[in-house]
């Protein structure tokens, strides 16, 4: 299986006024920008996944149908609340485990510092790993079976420069 992990984009900064709820900030223009390269180097790179996976807060939504849109995979799209920024991973390995059929090429879009514990915790069992995401980076693991703790393996991060470069 081959497990991809894309951080949203670029948002309105917290504590914005009128976005005072956290879950409803959203990209930013610059943001939207970024992430339309990012997915141009997802295609160039020849990427597509049997499901994505997003957490429902509205930055992570716009930056998985952005993704989704450019890659033609809107059907593809689910949302899944383990992965909010304080998700369970457990659950979340679960809730995965629970698709049927099994997805070889998995993308799940999150939250930082989430989704760098969630790498750190399939890659080493560890949650505290020091791994760092940057808006709109995308990393890639490869695992047998998606279970908790040391079961994968990272293949490669890349940020959002160096996908820009590629699109």
């Amino acid at each position: 299986m081959n497990i991809f992990i894309l951080r949203h984009g670029i948002a309105v900064d917290p504590g914005t006024a009128g976005y005072e709820d956290d879950s409803q900030r959203p990209l930013v223009p610059k943001g939207e920008r970024r992430l339309e390269k990012a997915a141009g180097a997802m295609k160039k790179l020849e990427l597509s996944f049997d499901l994505i996976v997003s957490s429902p807060y509205l930055r992570a939504r716009q930056t998985a149908e952005i993704v989704a849109a450019e890659l033609k995979l809107k059907k593809r799209l689910q949302f899944s609340d383990h992965l909010v920024p304080d998700g369970d991973f457990e659950a979340l390995i679960r809730e995965l485990n629970a698709v049927k059929p099994a997805p070889k090429d998995l993308l799940l879009v999150g939250h930082e510092p989430h989704l760098s514990h969630f790498i750190g915790f399939l890659c080493s069992g560890n949650p505290h790993a020091t791994i760092e995401m940057k808006k709109g980076g995308l990393c890639k693991m490869e695992a047998e079976r998606l279970l908790p703790g040391h079961c994968a393996r990272l293949a490669w991060l890349l940020t959002p420069s160096q996908m820009e470069l590629m699109a």
